[in-house]
């Protein structure tokens, strides 16, 4: 088993960069989920309510960060000073970040038809990740719960063959949005896996990932009238544990070190448990 793929997402709900490369932080890979639009009160904004954010483009700069949208422009964005704060909300947690100037926030509004700000989580933003799922004083940005997201192109092989089956199409895997993919054949079996190990580094996975309506949009685009791979999650992917309902895609990792991870490294199981419980319709 070997990794297949590397991605990080600088801007939450934004566009992936693929990596051929990726240090390891046990925060997660550095810059990743590391800056948010939010709304004028804070409250985060990502594609389940605005599907334009699939058509931000942002790439890493010397200085700052360059933004660009097809048929829109491109500007470049600077790290904001740290006294240059707002306290804003990703769910339910709270956190101080650094606001980008007005003039960014102003041509991202107008990109994006509605009034935004851009939050970034710098040095002095904290945040820590569900204790009771990952442990204690886990590190995490802006990322909707935890540091890493896993899953493999067998799991996905499986669910386009359901999708296919049903005349709905297939999807790729950029609609689940991972850090990390790993070229394993077997469908569904990180369900018993209780993590891997890649070049030294052992994640744990804490915690299968509920998927919502974004898996539904082109990681393009934006747009939702392709096809969905939310029926075909919904025969065969259906929690059966109440604690995390939903259909699931992918597992949430918790780096326990540091390092670099390569594609191609390959991956090991660190144990085995019991199965996620599946409710399957007939």
């Amino acid at each position: 088993m070997k990794v297949a793929e590397l991605n990080f997402y600088p801007l939450k709900s934004g566009r992936g960069i693929s990596l051929d490369e990726a240090a390891m932080t046990l925060a997660g890979i550095p810059g990743d989920r590391k800056m948010m639009v939010v709304d004028p009160s804070g409250q985060f904004i990502t594609q389940r309510e605005l599907q334009e954010l699939a058509q931000v483009e942002v790439e890493p700069r010397d200085v700052g960060y360059r933004f660009a949208v097809e048929g829109k422009g491109e500007i470049l964005v600077a790290v904001p000073p740290t006294d240059r704060r707002m306290d804003v909300v990703v769910w339910k947690s709270p956190v101080s970040a650094a606001v980008a100037d007005d003039g960014a926030n102003a041509i991202l509004s107008t990109w994006l038809g509605r009034e935004v700000k851009l939050a970034f989580f710098d040095e002095k933003a904290e945040r820590i990740a569900s204790a009771e799922w990952a442990g204690p004083d886990t590190p995490v940005t802006f990322a909707d719960g935890y540091q890493v997201l896993v899953t493999t192109t067998g799991s996905l092989a499986a669910l386009n063959a359901d999708m296919v089956k049903n005349g709905e199409g297939s999807v790729g895997m950029d609609r689940f949005r991972p850090n990390i993919v790993l070229d394993h054949d077997g469908a569904w079996d990180e369900d018993n896996w209780e993590g891997i190990e890649i070049a030294g580094i052992r994640f744990d996975f804490v915690k299968p990932c509920a998927r919502c309506i974004m898996t539904t949009q082109d990681q393009q685009t934006g747009s939702r009238e392709g096809p969905s791979p939310i029926p075909a999650m919904g025969r065969i992917r259906m929690s059966g544990d109440r604690r995390v309902p939903g259909p699931l895609f992918g597992w949430n990792a918790v780096p326990r070190g540091e390092g670099t991870i390569r594609l191609g490294d390959a991956a090991t199981i660190t144990g085995m448990r019991d199965a996620w419980a599946i409710k399957r319709r007939a």
